[in-house]
């Protein structure tokens, strides 16, 4: 190589380098840690970006708790038609309606659920539902049943309306009947994602199918995505199907999903009575969550934030100390008085398809015939 040669391959390098590093610099922290999660040579581990980390925690915006109401004694509260939050305080109940109206409509406007010249009434001045209103008393028995029942799932952490709508009146996540949601349906009306199959020939007690492996891949990957981890979250490497070698973790996300069908089969996809036109799907069913509706691409949903050690009108008591309350208090059996029309409106009912051997008919996950008044 001649002098010239490598005086000139000197002078690339020296301009280059620093071309490099300005590039690495602008993709932010490319720094990336691996967290061993299982035993040794299993390659079970997680692997974090810092970049990616440090944008989707600034993303996460936590509101200011309210200042408490103090501690007068529960009800009777002055207003008429207080269905859900009769069991709490004057003070606690206006904090938590002020509260839910940032928390869901970003602006702190009671008119976004209510009749202002009738708070009591469920309807318009027009006389149509006020089907918002109709929806939040509806997630609220939910919230509280979240947080009261699913303690395995949820922790200490507990839930509020934040905790998925962030501001927005539509959480994220949420998903109707349609081919290409069809895995989705394991949160509401079909069994278990296991595809081992035991035998070589197809039967009636061997029914596992390439379709169905796809399905379970398709839920495992939305899964994984919507937590922000990779399969040995949840899974062994080694044997995936073993849950003797699984992390706890995978425990935590069974009654994740117990919780889910429970919420899609109890509350959301019941409502689709209640929903104007515009908020349903294509075969016209209410729309329903998913584990991205609240992790929002987080291992824990706001990261561990626990708002609701502010609000025990969601918790069940005044006093925190991390334990979820056991019941739900007085029983709200109906989310509102029906009119003939509300009553007289058949739920829309999809099509099962026939290939699938986990369907049951659509209308039984949509309770009694779209019942309302389903606890």
């Amino acid at each position: 190589m001649s002098r010239t040669t490598r005086t000139l391959r000197r002078s690339i390098v020296a301009v280059a380098t620093p071309l490099v590093l300005v590039s690495l610099a602008a993709c932010g922290d490319a720094k990336t840690d691996s967290v061993q999660v299982g035993y040794r040579g299993t390659a079970m581990e997680q692997n974090y970006d810092h970049g990616d980390l440090k944008a989707k925690f600034a993303a996460v915006k936590i509101p200011a708790p309210l200042p408490p109401a103090g501690a007068s004694p529960p009800g009777p509260l002055p207003w008429k038609n207080v269905q859900v939050l009769n069991d709490i305080s004057v003070g606690e109940f206006n904090r938590t309606m002020v509260a839910m109206s940032t928390w869901v409509a970003g602006t702190g406007n009671c008119a976004y659920c209510h009749n202002i010249a009738n708070l009591a009434s469920d309807t318009l001045p027009n006389g149509k539902p006020l089907y918002a209103k109709l929806v939040a008393r509806r997630m609220l028995q939910m919230t509280r049943q979240i947080n009261g029942q699913y303690s395995q799932h949820v922790k200490n952490t507990g839930v509020t309306c934040y905790t998925c709508h962030m501001g927005k009146p539509l959480p994220n996540g949420l998903w109707f009947y349609s081919s290409q949601t069809d895995y989705l349906r394991h949160y509401l009306d079909r069994d278990g994602a296991r595809v081992v199959s035991r035998e070589v020939a197809p039967s009636n007690m061997n029914r596992s199918s390439v379709k169905q492996t796809e399905w379970t891949y398709a839920l495992m990957m939305s899964q994984s995505r919507s937590l922000g981890v990779n399969c040995t979250y949840c899974h062994n490497s080694r044997q995936f199907a073993s849950w003797k070698e699984a992390p706890p973790a995978r425990v935590t996300a069974y009654h994740g999903i117990l919780m889910l069908r429970d919420v899609n089969q109890n509350y959301l996809a019941p409502l689709q009575p209640v929903y104007p036109a515009v908020r349903l799907g294509q075969q016209g069913d209410a729309p329903k969550a998913q584990c991205v509706t609240c992790h929002n691409g987080a291992y824990k949903p706001l990261y561990g934030a626990q708002m609701v050690k502010h609000y025990p009108a969601l918790w069940g008591r005044a006093e925190w100390n991390g334990v979820p309350f056991q019941g739900l208090g007085p029983t709200m059996d109906s989310i509102a008085p029906m009119d003939s029309a509300t009553k007289s409106a058949a739920p829309v009912v999809p099509p099962v398809k026939a290939s699938s051997s986990r369907s049951v008919p659509a209308a039984a996950a949509m309770g009694a015939a779209g019942s309302l008044n389903q606890p």
